[in-house]
C-alpha cells in the first residue's frame, strides 16, 4: 500500500499548485521508514516528471511555438493557438499546468527530503548510507531541474545589479510547509537553486572506481547523476551571465569521457546514423539525461501537434517556419533527420517539410502510440554551445570557433574548416547553429529573453492568418509568462503577479 502511495501521490490534483496532501493522506510516523520505502519515494519522483505538461509536452513545445520557430496552418485544431498568437492570459490551461506540475516536482522532493535526518539516524549498514545519499541526490537534483524552470519562464532576466529588488519564485523546501506563500527575490531564488545544484553534485558523485567498462555507460541514463548536476550548472550559468562558470561546467562533460556526440554521418545500422538512431529510438552516446518511457508507463506525444496522423494522412497544426529550413547547408545532415517533405492531408493540400525529428519511437508506434518519443533533457550538443557561448562572451573567439566545428563535423557530410568568430560575428554564428541543432526543445523563448532580442513573424504558404503577421519587442512582457490566476488568488497566499498578468 505505501508503495502504491509513493508512487500515485505525485498525480494527485490540489486546489493550488502548492498544496500538499491531505495531512492524514501519509501519517508522519509511518512515512519513509526504511531505505526501500525512500526508493519508492525516488520511483514516485522519477515518475512525476513522466507529465505531458512537462518535457513530453508543454515545457518542451510552448517556449518555441510562441517565438518564430513554426507556423500554424490553415486547418489546424488551435491547440496551443492563443500561446502561439501571444493572446496569454493567465488563466492559460498548459501554463497553469506547467506551473503545478513542477511544484508537483518539487513536493515530490520534498516529501522524500524531510525523512532524510529520521532515516539516516536509524540507518547501520555503510551500503544502505550510500544509497540515502543517492537517493538524496536525486530528490535534490529533480528540485533544482523544477526550480530553474520555474525561474526562466515565470521570471525576468537575471540582472546581478537587479536580482534582489526582482520578484523570484515561491521557494517551498518541506512537504508541510506552513507559514504565508510568497515570492522570493530573483537573488534568492537563484541562490537556492544554486544551492541545490551543489547540494546534487555532490551527493551524485561517482565512485573513484567508475568504470563505463564494468559498472555501465552513463549516456542515455534514465537517472539522474552528477554529470546530469553539471550539464544543468552549465545550463544555468550561461543563463546567469556567468561565462567562466559556464565553460568550466561544460568542459566536465565535454572532457569526461563518457559522452561522445552522435555521428551523423557514421552508420549504425543499414540507412541509419547514429544521429537517426539518437531521434528514432531515444538511445544516443550524447544524451545525458532523459525521461524514460515503457509501453505501460509513458507522458504526452511530442509530435501529435506536428503530424495528427491517422494512419491515413497527416494534418499538422504547425509547421517549421521557413526562415529555419534556409539555415541549414547543403551538407548538413541534421536537414534529413529533423524534416521530411510531406503533403498534408489538409483541404489545401500544402507540401512542406514536417519535423520527422518527432515522428514517433518505432517501438512506441508499432504498439499503436504514436507520435511518442522520451525527451532528452539535457544532451552533450547543448554543452558544446553553451562552452562555445561562454567563451565568445569572454572574448576567446578560437576557442569557441572549435567547439562550432566540433559539433559541426559530427553534424555534416563533412566539415573540415572552422568558423572565423569575432565581436561581430560571433553570437549570430552561435544563435544560428543553437536554432539548428536545439530545435521545438524549448530553448527559443528562453534564449530571446536573455539576449534581450525580439521577433517577427510576416505570413507563409497556408498560415493562419490570425498570428503570421506578429512584431514581438525586446523585453515584451510575455517573454515572462504569467503567474497562474488561481495561484494568485489561493487561500492564504500572497502571491504577487507578473507584468504580463493580465
Amino acid at each position: 500500500m505505501k508503495k502504491i502511495i509513493y508512487i500515485l501521490f505525485a498525480g494527485m490534483l490540489f486546489t493550488s499548485c502548492l498544496d500538499k496532501l491531505p495531512e492524514d493522506a501519509i501519517p508522519a510516523d509511518k512515512a519513509i521508514t526504511t531505505i526501500s520505502e525512500a526508493n519508492q519515494a525516488v520511483i514516485g519522483l522519477y515518475s512525476s516528471f513522466l507529465s505531458s505538461s512537462l518535457y513530453s509536452g508543454a515545457l518542451s513545445i510552448m517556449p518555441d511555438l510562441q517565438c518564430d520557430m513554426v507556423y500554424a496552418v490553415n486547418g489546424y485544431t488551435n491547440t496551443y493557438g492563443d500561446t502561439w498568437r501571444w493572446e496569454i492570459l493567465s488563466t492559460n490551461a498548459n501554463i497553469e499546468a506547467v506551473y503545478g506540475s513542477l511544484y508537483n516536482v518539487i513536493t515530490s522532493a520534498n516529501f522524500l527530503l524531510d525523512y532524510e535526518d529520521r532515516l539516516r539516524r536509524t540507518i547501520t549498514d555503510d551500503d544502505d548510507l550510500d544509497r540515502l545519499d543517492q537517493y538524496c541526490g536525486e530528490a535534490h537534483m529533480a528540485r533544482a531541474i523544477a526550480y530553474w524552470e520555474l525561474i526562466r519562464l515565470f521570471t525576468k532576466p537575471y540582472d546581478e545589479a537587479t536580482a534582489d529588488t526582482e520578484l523570484g519564485v515561491v521557494i517551498t523546501e518541506h512537504y508541510n510547509q506552513g507559514g504565508e506563500i510568497y515570492r522570493s527575490t530573483l537573488k534568492e531564488s537563484v541562490d537556492f537553486l544554486m544551492k541545490e545544484i551543489a547540494l546534487a553534485e555532490e551527493m551524485l558523485k561517482l565512485d573513484d572506481d567508475y568504470k563505463p567498462s564494468t559498472h555501465g555507460p552513463l549516456y542515455s541514463s534514465n537517472y539522474f547523476n552528477e554529470y546530469v548536476a553539471h550539464a544543468l550548472h552549465a545550463r544555468v550559468a550561461l543563463y546567469l551571465g556567468r561565462w567562466e562558470e559556464a565553460a568550466k561546467e561544460a568542459s566536465k562533460l565535454i572532457d569526461c569521457g563518457y559522452y561522445l556526440l552522435s555521428s551523423a554521418s557514421s552508420i549504425y545500422s543499414g540507412q541509419m546514423s547514429y544521429f537517426d538512431y539518437l531521434w528514432q529510438y531515444d538511445e544516443g552516446t550524447e544524451t545525458i539525461w532523459k525521461v524514460g518511457f515503457t509501453s505501460t508507463a509513458y507522458g504526452g506525444a511530442l509530435g501529435r501537434i506536428f503530424f495528427n496522423y491517422d494512419y491515413q494522412s497527416v494534418k499538422p497544426d504547425y509547421v517549421p517556419a521557413q526562415w529555419v529550413i534556409n539555415l541549414y547547408e547543403a551538407n548538413d545532415l541534421r536537414v534529413d533527420t529533423y524534416f521530411s517533405v510531406f503533403t498534408t492531408g489538409h483541404t489545401h493540400g500544402l507540401q512542406w517539410p514536417l519535423l520527422v525529428k518527432y515522428w514517433g519511437n518505432p517501438n512506441f508506434s508499432s504498439q499503436g502510440i504514436l507520435h511518442m518519443h522520451q525527451p532528452k533533457v539535457f544532451r552533450l550538443a547543448e554543452q558544446y554551445l553553451i562552452r562555445a557561448e561562454a567563451n565568445a562572451m569572454l572574448g576567446k573567439y578560437t576557442e569557441a570557433a572549435k567547439d562550432i566545428a566540433t559539433l559541426r563535423k559530427a553534424r555534416y557530410t563533412s566539415y573540415t574548416s572552422t568558423p572565423h568568430l569575432d565581436a561581430k560575428t560571433a553570437l549570430q554564428v552561435i544563435e544560428q547553429e543553437r536554432v539548428k541543432e536545439l530545435y521545438m526543445e524549448g530553448f527559443r523563448l528562453t534564449d530571446l529573453k536573455r539576449w534581450h532580442k525580439g521577433f517577427e513573424r510576416t505570413p507563409q504558404s497556408e498560415s493562419v492568418k490570425s498570428g503570421s503577421s506578429l512584431k514581438v519587442e525586446a523585453d515584451d512582457a510575455l517573454f515572462v509568462w504569467p503567474i497562474p490566476q488561481h495561484e494568485l488568488e489561493a487561500p492564504g497566499a500572497n502571491i504577487l503577479p507578473n507584468e504580463s498578468n493580465r
